[in-house]
């Protein structure tokens, strides 16, 4: 179905591929002049941050980039000091870490659903800024997006994870009370951006509706704001071929093979596989 209005798919897919030889380039810098980057992904339930970063790091090095999703604090982390379990994930010289959902969670979630106390949320965005202000004062480029979606839009994506096999673990009971507290988390992200949106570390809103936009957007935007430059690669040249010295390979029937499902997926008149078919084969070993 094609919503009017939105990007269309060929443009989307233009775009997007421009802009990953980009991301390439970005990581290729920071790799050699051994920077640092911290992108924070942040926003609602089912706004689309996890697509953005599965298109950040399609293309990407995961030695490079490396995308930090952590699970609900252990018994252990939660009398620790709460960015604790965050610093272990920062960047090392080289680096690229994008979080999907970072230390924000006390900001919303835990702030709405009432999992911290209002002075452990209070102590929150007074350390925060802080916090942001060390990293980037000791040469972090840290990048803080907030993807916004609407009401409407929100509650056509929960149905769809629903209604779908390959989507239904995007989605939790927990998400679903996320409807009934549009308001509440509103007003949480308000206070958030109150305390948190500084010269140092601004906060930038991508409008998510259009999911296809809002990654090209969001994408553009952040090579935008990092100062990469080409990077001179070595140049690589394939040597030649050895010639042969009588390897021979065992036979078929000493190893184990996958079934092939693939065959029944083949055309009915299309006959045996041909040879170019074959081709990527014929040097396995």
């Amino acid at each position: 179905m094609i919503h009017p209005g939105r990007l269309p798919r060929g443009a989307y897919e233009k775009e997007l591929r421009r802009l990953q030889v980009e991301l390439v380039k970005l990581q290729e810098w920071v790799r050699v002049e051994e920077q640092r980057v911290v992108v924070v992904f942040e926003g609602r339930d089912a706004a689309g941050k996890g697509g953005a970063i599965k298109r950040v790091t399609a293309r990407l090095n995961p030695r490079v980039v490396r995308t930090v999703a952590l699970p609900v604090p252990t018994d252990r982390e939660r009398t620790q000091w709460y960015f604790q379990r965050y610093v272990e994930q920062l960047p090392a010289a080289g680096e690229i870490v994008l979080f999907d959902r970072s230390w924000y969670n006390r900001a919303g979630v835990e702030r709405v659903m009432g999992f911290c106390t209002e002075e452990e949320h209070q102590r929150f965005l007074h350390q925060c800024p802080v916090f942001e202000r060390m990293l980037v004062e000791d040469g972090i480029l840290l990048r803080k997006y907030w993807f916004s979606v609407s009401d409407p839009e929100q509650e056509q994506r929960f149905r769809q994870r629903l209604s779908d096999p390959t989507r239904r673990w995007k989605i939790s009971a927990m998400d679903l009370e996320s409807i009934t507290r549009w308001e509440a988390y509103s007003r949480a992200k308000d206070e958030m951006f109150a305390y948190t949106d500084m010269p140092e570390a601004p906060w930038y809103v991508v409008e998510s509706d259009d999911k296809r936009a809002a990654r090209i957007n969001m994408i553009a935007h952040l090579l935008s704001t990092v100062p990469y430059g080409d990077v001179r690669l070595p140049e690589l040249r394939l040597p030649p071929s050895p010639a042969p010295t009588g390897y021979q390979r065992p036979p078929k029937h000493l190893q184990n093979f996958v079934p092939d499902h693939a065959a029944s997926l083949r055309a009915p008149d299309r006959g045996p596989a041909s040879d170019a078919d074959r081709a990527d084969g014929s040097g396995h070993r």
